[in-house]
C-alpha cells in the first residue's frame, strides 16, 4: 500500500482502471474500506473484491481490484501521515516480500513510504532498498532507475554527496556493476550489455588537473571489468553521456552518486521512471517519486510511473522464467 496518506491509492486505482483489460495482474494488499472510502471521495467508481490467497486475484482481476487485507488502525487524511498506521505499513512490505520468496507470487511493486512517519513507528532504514535488501538477507541494496529511453545505477544511494565521494571505491563500483551485468543478462534479457561508467569530476577529470578518482578508483574499476569479459567503458564525462545519440551506445549508465543518475533520468521522462531493486531473490519495481502529500486525496496524482513500474514487473518475472543460455 506505501503511505495510506499520500497518493498511493489514487495511483493504484488508476493504474488498476489502465490495466484490468491486460494481462498484468495484480493485487494489493491494502485496507479495503479505505480505498472504497478514496474512491468515494474522489467520486471514484471503484469495484472491490477482498482475496484470501494472491491465486484468486486472476479470476477477479477484471471485474474488480483484488485487494489482500492488511488493516489500518486509525482512520486516514491524505496529506496528513499517521504514525500510528506505520506498523500496518511495514507490515503489508512483509507480507509482500514473504509471498514472492516462497514463490506465491511473481514480484512485488511498492508504493511510496514516508520515511518521516514510519520512523516514529520504529522503522529503523534509510528507506524501501534497504529494507526490502534485509527481509532478503541480501548483502548489497542496488537501485537501478529505467526509463523507456535511459538505465542509471548509482553507486552511492541515500547518504551525504560528503561521503559519497569519500567512500567511493573501486571495490564499490566493481561490486554493483557485475550485479548490474548479470541483472541485464537475466532480467532485461540483454546477452551482451555495455555498461557505460561515469567519471566523478568535471570532464572526468581532465587527465588529473580536476581531481584525480579517475586515474586512482573509476579507470581501474574499469579495467578490472574488462578483465572479467564485462563490457564496461569509461571513465565517461557525466556532462556529455546523457545525450540522445550517446545513451544509443550503452546500455545503463553506472554514476558515482545518486543526484549524477536522478537528474538525466528524470529530466528525459519524470513520469515514465521506474525504479528496479537488483541483485534481490525477487523481482522488485517501485514508481519513481515519493507520497505527494501536497496533492494527495485530489485525484490530480499522474499514475503513469506506477504503471510503468507494475509492467516492468511483469517483464522482469517473464523473462527470468526464460532458460538460461
Amino acid at each position: 500500500m506505501g503511505e495510506p496518506a499520500g497518493i498511493g491509492g489514487e495511483i493504484l486505482i488508476r493504474a488498476w482502471q489502465v490495466l484490468r483489460e491486460s494481462d498484468d495482474c495484480f493485487f494489493v494488499i491494502d485496507d479495503p474500506d479505505r480505498l472504497r472510502r478514496l474512491a468515494d471521495h474522489l467520486g471514484w467508481d471503484l469495484p472491490v473484491i477482498v482475496i484470501d490467497t494472491p491465486q484468486d486475484a486472476d479470476a477477479a482481476f477484471r471485474d474488480a481490484l483484488p485487494v489482500l487485507t492488511q488493516r489500518l488502525p486509525h482512520p486516514v487524511t491524505p496529506g496528513h501521515g499517521d504514525s500510528r498506521n506505520g506498523k500496518a505499513v511495514i507490515s503489508a512490505i512483509e507480507t509482500a516480500v514473504r509471498m514472492a520468496i516462497t514463490g506465491q507470487i511473481a514480484g512485488v511493486v511498492t508504493n511510496p513510504i514516508n520515511k518521516a512517519v514510519l520512523y516514529d513507528a520504529g522503522f529503523t532504514y534509510p528507506g524501501h532498498t534497504e529494507f526490502l535488501t534485509a527481509l532478503a538477507g541480501a548483502r548489497t541494496p542496488l537501485m537501478m532507475l529505467a526509463n523507456s529511453e535511459l538505465r542509471v545505477v548509482p553507486v552511492s544511494i541515500h547518504e551525504s554527496l560528503q561521503n559519497a565521494v569519500a567512500n567511493l571505491s573501486v571495490d564499490a563500483i566493481v561490486r554493483k556493476a557485475r550485479i548490474t551485468h548479470r541483472a541485464l543478462q537475466q532480467d532485461f534479457g540483454i546477452a551482451d550489455p555495455v555498461l557505460a561508467v561515469a567519471g566523478l569530476n568535471p570532464h572526468a577529470g581532465e587527465g588529473g588537473t580536476m581531481g584525480t578518482e579517475e586515474q586512482t578508483i573509476v579507470g581501474p574499476a574499469v579495467e578490472l571489468l574488462q578483465s572479467e569479459g564485462i563490457r564496461a567503458i569509461g571513465p565517461m564525462p557525466p556532462d556529455t553521456m546523457f545525450h540522445a545519440a550517446a545513451r544509443r551506445s550503452y546500455d545503463v549508465a553506472i554514476c558515482m552518486y545518486h543526484d549524477q543518475a536522478l537528474i538525466p533520468l528524470k529530466t528525459i521522462d519524470f513520469d515514465g521512471g521506474v525504479n528496479v531493486t537488483l541483485g534481490l531473490p525477487f523481482v522488485r519495481t517501485s514508481p519513481d517519486h515519493g507520497t505527494a502529500f501536497d496533492i494527495a486525496g485530489t485525484g490530480t496524482a499522474n499514475p503513469q510511473s506506477l504503471i510503468a513500474a507494475i509492467r516492468l514487473a511483469s517483464v522482469i518475472a517473464a523473462n527470468r522464467l526464460q532458460p538460461a543460455t
